[in-house]
């Protein structure tokens, strides 16, 4: 899949907390989920995204507590890839087993701005800025963890297997 979009920077340690805070937590809806997401970092932060923009986060993004709710509020924003420095371990999974598409750049990030706008190859990894003319590579998606991807998440994963 390619997805073309904005990037939406935000910052190192980014918590599940601030991605979706507790208050919001009472629905598992993406779409409403969706209309919160961010909002503990910043109220109305996702009035400015777009279906298929790009999250660029820092080091250990998604770090906090294990709820699944920070993934499905990310895709209920409409936006379809995070990709960061690096990635809490627990949301990394939560991420994929949600269907989320997770890339790792390590210090590639500082390439990125806020608002640059990107085209993502999920099969590939390959990340260009467009606003740069700079492409990344991002470090290979294991191969269990593409095959849960390509299924839609871990439940239809599941479902396939036992079909």
């Amino acid at each position: 899949m390619k997805v073309n979009g904005t990037a939406h920077k935000v910052g190192d340690h980014i918590d599940t907390d601030a991605i979706i805070p507790a208050r919001f937590l009472v629905t598992t809806d993406s779409k409403e989920l969706g209309a919160n997401c961010m909002e503990g970092l910043e109220a109305g932060w996702v009035k400015r995204v777009k279906e298929n923009d790009v999250m660029v986060g820092g080091v250990n993004f998604g770090c906090g507590s294990s709820r699944e709710h920070a993934p499905i509020s990310i895709l209920g924003a409409g936006i379809p890839v995070v990709i960061a420095h690096s990635f809490a371990r627990i949301f990394y999974r939560n991420g994929f087993n949600m269907g989320l598409v997770l890339l790792e750049i390590g210090d590639d990030i500082a390439k990125f701005s806020d608002t640059d706008q990107v085209e993502v190859d999920t099969a590939t990894g390959q990340i260009k800025n467009i606003t740069t003319g700079e492409t990344i590579q991002a470090a290979p998606v294991p191969p269990f963890m593409q095959e849960i991807l390509d299924a839609g998440g871990l439940v239809e994963y599941g479902k396939n297997k036992l079909a």
